[in-house]
């Protein structure tokens, strides 16, 4: 068995609606070949029908894995406090690490880097990790193209998100969309719905999109 290759990359982080997903996969060198050769890559070229196929494929094939769900309010809290994303992804990625990292003489990990200050950003990661002897740790941008353990974990991680988004849409509605703020159907959704109490959980409030939504709405009750 060759080395170990651990990805780690996230889903969700940009939408109004619904959690962000953080996943790591775990496989050995073999495992990254064959990967290759079935074409797992970044999740954002697959079609759905595709990525589900593969995504059962990496969760049967690899050495293990581990999905962290961040749901909307753990966002806003984290943000309101003076907490922001990134800081909160590099919290779960070390968790996921710290998982992970158990038993393995040595592990090289790959994140797709959430900041545009690599080296800072990875600084702060590290100061997480409780055992740091055994890794090798590289952060980049587009390591989710570049790196086929990060394509397998963004699969998972999106496959994940969607799953989290499907059951969304059968609570409220399909009307929900994709919830993404570029979505008409998620603007539309949530300039309706914004201030509903009943939808309350689904909402990321420190978005910008869902304050102007409820401003919007509390002026046109007070008319």
């Amino acid at each position: 068995m060759g080395d170990f290759i651990l990805g780690i990359d996230e889903a969700g982080k940009g939408p109004v609606i619904g959690p962000m997903v953080v996943a790591g996969c775990l496989i050995d060198s073999a495992t990254e070949k064959e990967f290759k050769k079935i074409g797992i890559k970044d999740s954002k070229e697959l079609t759905p029908k595709r990525r589900e196929f593969l995504a059962n494929i990496i969760r049967e094939k690899a050495e293990t894995f581990e999905i962290v769900i961040i749901q909307p309010k753990e966002i806003d809290d984290s943000l309101n406090s003076g907490t922001n994303l990134n800081h909160l992804e590099s919290a779960k990625i070390a968790e996921i690490i710290n998982k992970i990292n158990k038993g393995y003489k040595k592990i090289k990990i790959v994140i797709d880097c959430p900041s545009v200050g690599i080296a800072k950003w990875a600084d702060e990661l590290k100061m997480k990790i409780e055992n740091l002897s055994n890794l090798e740790i590289t952060c980049e941008h587009k390591a989710d193209k570049n790196h086929v353990a990060v394509s397998a974990a963004s699969i998972l991680a999106k496959s994940i998100r969607e799953k989290e988004m499907d059951a969304l849409r059968e609570k409220y509605g399909s009307e929900i969309g994709s919830g993404y703020t570029s979505d008409p159907a998620t603007i539309h959704f949530l300039e309706l719905h914004a201030d509903n109490p009943n939808n309350s959980s689904i909402f990321r409030k420190t978005w910008e999109t869902w304050k102007k939504a409820s401003e919007k709405l509390t002026q046109r009750k007070l008319i």
